[in-house]
């Protein structure tokens, strides 16, 4: 799986952006904001001293002291008592600015019409490291979110709102850090839905537990090649072993009603691994199925 994911960051190596650049770019969908978080995953004391993979070192200086995150408001939110979150990790060998763009996140989102919050945290940066930083400390995900709440609170997006629903997403090697917020997050009352595009690497038992216990939407899409079927197919086996009913189809052939009505669903997808967010806006799909509400007066511009 290692050999893998670095051919695949190789592959999905992106550029920055600066940040006032980023924001102009999506200044007509809504209000991106960039920002330094002191709960941000990093720096974290794990890599004070870099990283190496494969005999290449990252350093400290060039890959592990980004705190950046950004944060979508789209046109049309409102705020009330409570705000709804969807946190997205990305993978090896990328950067926030060129996650945004490259997968089409934003467009998705505003498309979807969701009356939510998109937030993108930086993990490693450029590097080949799936490490989710403070997201793996105790309690490390409910500091970020209380961060978050704040930072909305002094940019005008909201009154002091308690979050309502979280879904987490990630990509590839973001599963890590998904896992490790479920795990020992502080939040877990909290998160309704997971989403894993390709990125179900390890961390299954924990995901287990987490769906057997909540009534959350999980969805695991997968890719011939990524290097997430054995997982996945494990996965699948140990609930028919114990009768726990599930959704498998694939992408192609799955409707928006099997999505909203199924808690577990499983996915196979011919997309390559980095296309599997963006190719068929698939991000977009699993948000206009999800929990969330849409914005008030919102009408789709696609086939829904």
């Amino acid at each position: 799986m290692r050999k893998l994911l670095f051919l695949i960051a190789i592959l999905c190596a992106g550029t920055r952006l600066p940040g006032q650049d980023a924001t102009n770019l999506y200044a007509g969908q809504g209000q991106l904001i960039l920002t330094n978080f002191v709960s941000a995953p990093f720096p974290h004391p794990k890599r004070a001293n870099g990283h190496v993979y494969h005999d290449k070192t990252y350093t400290t200086e060039d890959h592990y002291s980004d705190s950046h995150v950004a944060l979508f408001v789209p046109k049309g939110f409102r705020a009330g008592s409570t705000i709804d979150l969807v946190v997205h990790f990305h993978g090896w060998n990328n950067n926030v600015t060129n996650v945004l763009r490259r997968y089409n996140l934003i467009n998705q989102f505003v498309e979807s019409g969701r009356n939510a919050i998109l937030i993108v945290p930086q993990g490693p940066l450029d590097a080949n490291d799936s490490f989710g930083g403070k997201m793996e400390d105790a309690r490390g995900f409910k500091k970020f979110i209380d961060e978050a709440i704040d930072v909305l609170q002094k940019n005008g997006i909201s009154q002091r709102a308690e979050p309502y629903r979280i879904i987490l997403s990630s990509h590839s090697g973001g599963y890590e850090a998904v896992y490790s917020i479920v795990a020992r997050g502080g939040m877990s009352d909290k998160i309704r839905e997971i989403w894993l595009f390709d990125s179900l690497y390890a961390g299954t038992e924990t995901f287990a537990v987490w769906f057997d216990h909540h009534k959350g939407r999980f969805i695991d899409l997968y890719t011939k090649d990524g290097g997430t079927t054995g997982e996945t197919f494990n996965l699948m086996e140990a609930l028919r072993g114990n009768n726990v009913s599930f959704f498998e189809a694939t992408e192609t052939n799955s409707t928006a009603k099997d999505l909203r009505d199924n808690h577990l669903v499983f996915l196979f997808t011919d997309l390559p691994h980095d296309e599997v967010m963006q190719g068929r806006n698939t991000f977009r799909q699993l948000l206009e199925t999800s929990s969330l509400d849409a914005i008030s007066g919102w009408k789709p511009t696609h086939a829904h």
